[in-house]
């Protein structure tokens, strides 16, 4: 079918630059459903058609072959009428001998209306068979182009995080996290430094005042000395 044709064209050169881009491919398969839901709608009309005239057909045949049965009983009632009496027998017989052509006549409708009754039960079962086709290709699509969107957006996800990933380099936030690393090492390191800077400025006063408490030596001479003034000193000394 056309539609069919203009969907898959994939092995022309125009069809193979397209697919290069995700996008193309599926504006490609929404176009085409597009084609088959409008080649449905139309396949739909024509067989409502075709089946309004099968039925018509079938309609016509069944009417025909009416007549034809009325015209055979009028000629028999015509030709006992005159049998009895109650008719002229040479007038019965043009009369039956019509009622017989109107006969002949409606047998032939009866043989055409047939014939044409077989071809459109022949279309309609044709276009009842494209239109199946045509609906179990568009669910077909339609399952695909939610397949394809879907592949779509994994693949766009994929390769944004792969292209972050494979951006890391020296600028990036791995190197930055070390240099940080590199900095706080050398800060602690500096810290160590002063301290041990602190240290080792102390006087060395400051290290015999540490090793003796000069302050409680300084305050038994000056008790002494207090004592010898007014005259308590120890006398057995």
């Amino acid at each position: 079918m056309n539609f069919f044709k203009r969907l898959f064209k994939i092995g022309e050169a125009e069809a193979h630059s397209a697919i290069d881009k995700m996008e193309d491919p599926i504006k490609m398969t929404e176009q085409g459903i597009r084609d088959m839901k409008i080649d449905l709608a139309k396949g739909l009309e024509a067989l409502a058609q075709v089946k309004a005239m099968a039925i018509r057909s079938k309609n016509d045949t069944e009417e025909f072959a009416a007549k034809a049965e009325d015209y055979q009983q009028k000629a028999m009632l015509i030709l006992k009428k005159a049998q009895g009496g109650g008719l002229d027998a040479t007038e019965a017989d043009r009369l039956a001998k019509e009622a017989l052509v109107k006969k002949e006549e409606a047998l032939q409708n009866v043989t055409r209306s047939k014939g044409e009754t077989e071809k459109f039960d022949t279309s309609v079962s044709q276009l009842e068979k494209n239109i199946q086709e045509i609906k179990q290709n568009i669910s077909k699509w339609e399952n695909e182009l939610k397949t394809l969107k879907a592949r779509v957006k994994v693949s766009t996800a994929t390769k944004n995080v792969n292209k972050q990933m494979a951006e890391i380099d020296s600028s990036s936030t791995v190197s930055m996290l070390e240099r940080m690393k590199d900095k706080v090492n050398q800060e602690e390191a500096l810290a160590e430094a002063y301290g041990d800077i602190a240290n080792t400025s102390k006087s060395i006063d400051d290290e015999l005042d540490k090793a003796v408490d000069a302050k409680e030596t300084n305050a038994e001479d000056d008790l002494a000395k207090l004592k010898e003034q007014l005259g308590l000193t120890d006398k057995k000394e």
